[in-house]
């Protein structure tokens, strides 16, 4: 029990500090996203002429935020959840369910984490440059120079993954811990700034 928890609370400590800083992150990104948006509408049917970077910009934002909230999200259970079946069935099986749901989400994002390696970051169009997005100042950074190269946004996919990762591994440990009747022991994460639909 003890390498359990040997484990689980370096991982927990982790994912609490980049979950946070991830979070601060994307709440940013949302208000770039927000004002980009509302500056394109401004300037299209205030001003008649829009900036035709806005749109690439907002959509940057977006992914970003995506890519950094749905872990948090993930590990404090705000993701929509059928839980009918694991309220009807004994304590115990109901765990062994919910531990075999996710170990079947790890495998599922440990294909997402290569797809959004190899299908997005290490490709033809992630390697590109970016129709819209430059450097500020004139800035020439890599083989794009001025522009952005795609990577930097369809990163987003990849980190977000590899973030649900170890989220999933923590609640499997928590979920395996419980199972053993040490989740007393568990420190909650639950927020009641998560909205669930009871």
């Amino acid at each position: 029990m003890s390498v359990l928890f040997g484990i689980l609370w370096p991982l927990e400590r982790f994912n609490t500090a980049i979950l946070a800083i991830g979070k601060l992150i994307a709440v940013t990104a949302l208000v770039v996203m927000v004002a980009l948006i509302l500056g394109q509408v401004f300037f299209r049917y205030v001003m008649n002429a829009a900036p035709n970077w806005t749109e690439e910009g907002a959509r940057f934002g977006m992914l970003w935020m995506t890519g950094l909230m749905a872990p948090l999200a993930y590990r404090m259970g705000g993701f929509v959840a059928i839980d009918m079946l694991e309220r009807a069935l004994p304590r115990m099986i109901a765990g062994l369910l919910t531990l075999l749901i996710l170990a079947i989400s790890l495998w599922v994002l440990v294909i997402a984490w290569e797809r959004g390696l190899n299908n997005h970051l290490d490709t033809l169009t992630g390697r590109g440059c970016s129709a819209s997005l430059r450097w500020p100042f004139g800035i020439e950074i890599g083989r794009c120079g001025a522009r952005f190269q795609n990577n930097y946004q369809y990163a987003s996919l990849w980190v977000g993954v590899n973030l649900l990762i170890a989220v999933n591994i923590e609640l499997m440990l928590r979920q395996v811990i419980t199972l053993l009747g040490q989740g007393d022991r568990l420190t909650s994460f639950k927020s009641v700034e998560v909205a669930g639909a009871e």
